[in-house]
């Protein structure tokens, strides 16, 4: 049988306490060490300004009693492959992107609409919200998938940037290649007549240095931590093409064995790191943008009848992606509905 990979550190006292059924004071003295297993680098803002905020403000209110052992950069296992790792107990929490795994969770997807909102904080809160116990993506996806959220990272609008060729027009979109994160950033560049290409982040400045894509869609804040402004020469900061979300989740057989109290730390610290983490991404991004013009990065503007044009079927982008959930027997124009209402778009 697989020991499971965070222990409890009893005193004899409380370990006989507990066999006996005796609950409170003595209980509470439990400590617990969970594994989090991340593949972001440490020098991504979702990692530094959100899911190390998440620990130090869990072992802080728990005074200790709350450790971790954590492992970035895929050192557990790949993007697509941290819902397995919880389930299986490889780690007790993880980092989950739905767009890495549209078949486990394709209505947390509905944050990758293009335009459907701005502002990291606003999603987030939306998001996590939605996420959490009694919420309608708890419901449909994160219950049946036996995981809890307890950190949400929104990043905000993700933007189209190349490497070498400048986009001043609708039409010199036709034909890039560029990288997506799937979902329904693969019908955002249908629209723009692009060819998208589906890949996960670590993956994208090796194919970009070697040709095998023209431009990503990217957000300001996740290029200087991917290496990215190395190769990326320009983009276009007036046209949103949708966005991207990270969910730090517990498996629900870690959760049941924690003590209340310390269940009750970690969703308290984990509405303070997506607190934090939200606010830093909307302080961030003006100043990283001065950042990169000073670097090389060009930004280019789209005629403003050329976002009209493009903008005005994103609806059409919505309708598509909610229907075709419908019709697979998931509530896509539900959530759709409620996460509109709740950004207010």
């Amino acid at each position: 049988m697989n020991r499971p990979r965070f222990a409890y550190r009893l005193t004899a006292v409380a370990a006989l306490l507990a066999a006996i059924g005796v609950s409170g004071a003595a209980a509470a003295q439990d400590s617990i060490t969970l594994r989090v297993g991340d593949w972001m680098p440490l020098s991504h803002h979702v990692s530094s300004h959100g899911g190390k905020v998440f620990m130090d403000k869990a072992t802080e209110l728990s005074k200790g009693r709350i450790q971790f052992k954590f492992f970035p950069a895929e050192q557990l296992g790949k993007a697509k492959d941290s819902l397995q790792m919880v389930q299986s107990g490889v780690a007790d929490i993880v980092n989950i992107a739905p767009a890495y795994i549209t078949d486990k969770f394709p209505l947390a997807g509905v944050a990758e609409l293009p335009g459907i909102y701005e502002g990291a904080c606003k999603g987030s809160y939306a998001l996590a919200e939605m996420a959490g116990p009694g919420g309608e993506l708890d419901a449909a996806e994160f219950k049946p998938n036996g995981v809890r959220n307890l950190f949400t990272a929104a990043i905000g609008s993700y933007r189209v940037m190349t490497t070498k060729k400048e986009v001043k027009t609708a039409d010199d979109f036709k034909g890039l290649k560029l990288r997506t994160a799937g979902g329904p950033m693969d019908q955002t560049a249908k629209l723009l007549d692009a060819v998208s290409i589906r890949m996960a982040g670590p993956d994208v400045l090796i194919s970009l240095q070697r040709g095998t894509l023209d431009g990503v869609f990217w957000p300001i804040l996740s290029v200087k931590p991917w290496g990215l402004h190395e190769v990326i020469k320009h983009w276009t900061p007036n046209l949103g093409v949708g966005s991207f979300v990270d969910y730090w989740v517990i498996s629900e057989k870690s959760w049941s064995k924690i003590p209340k109290d310390l269940q009750d730390i970690l969703v308290e610290a984990g509405k303070y790191a997506t607190k934090s983490h939200c606010e830093y991404v909307d302080s961030s991004d003006a100043a990283e943008v001065e950042s990169l013009k000073k670097g090389g990065m060009k930004p280019t503007d789209l005629p403003a009848a050329d976002v009209k044009k493009i903008t005005e079927h994103y609806g059409e982008i919505y309708k598509s992606w909610a229907q075709g959930l419908d019709q697979r027997g998931r509530p896509g124009t539900k959530i759709l509905d409620v996460f509109r209402s709740k950004v207010g778009s």
